[in-house]
């Protein structure tokens, strides 16, 4: 999965970093990466992964900025953030938090997602030592 990197400029030099960041926890090379067509990414692939195949294509790419539309809204509501790493340590916690409260609520009767936001909210006030008003 890929995490969350806040970057303040998209050149060369920063997407050789992202590739680094992203390939650290791989036990393995990947096949094909897949990225929009910033021109910055296929210079600084060549580079770190010179043997992996490269896509760049509008709608390939589809699934991987889809699982981050959560992400974009938080980041759009969230403009009052003075640097990128503070925007950076702000959502890398973040993240977590959230989707504690988010269930995947398509796979749950109406029953069944009341009792398990029951026990996320006591998990929750248990862990932050809040006492809840009921």
């Amino acid at each position: 999965m890929l995490d969350i990197l806040v970057q303040s400029c998209r050149n060369k030099k920063a997407a050789k970093k992202f590739f680094r960041k992203l390939l650290k926890g791989l036990r393995y090379v990947p096949r094909v990466i897949i990225t929009d067509k910033l021109k910055s990414y296929s210079a600084a692939k060549a580079e770190i992964m010179p043997g992996v195949e490269h896509r760049q294509h509008k709608g390939l790419n589809n699934r991987a900025e889809n699982s981050h539309q959560p992400t974009r809204v938080r980041e759009r509501v969230m403009r009052r953030f003075k640097s990128a790493g503070h925007a950076q340590r702000f959502l890398s916690a973040f993240s977590v938090i959230s989707s504690h409260f988010r269930p995947r609520r398509h796979l749950l009767t109406a029953a069944l997602y009341r009792a398990e936001m029951g026990l996320r909210f006591a998990t929750w006030s248990e862990v932050s030592c809040v006492q809840t008003a009921a």
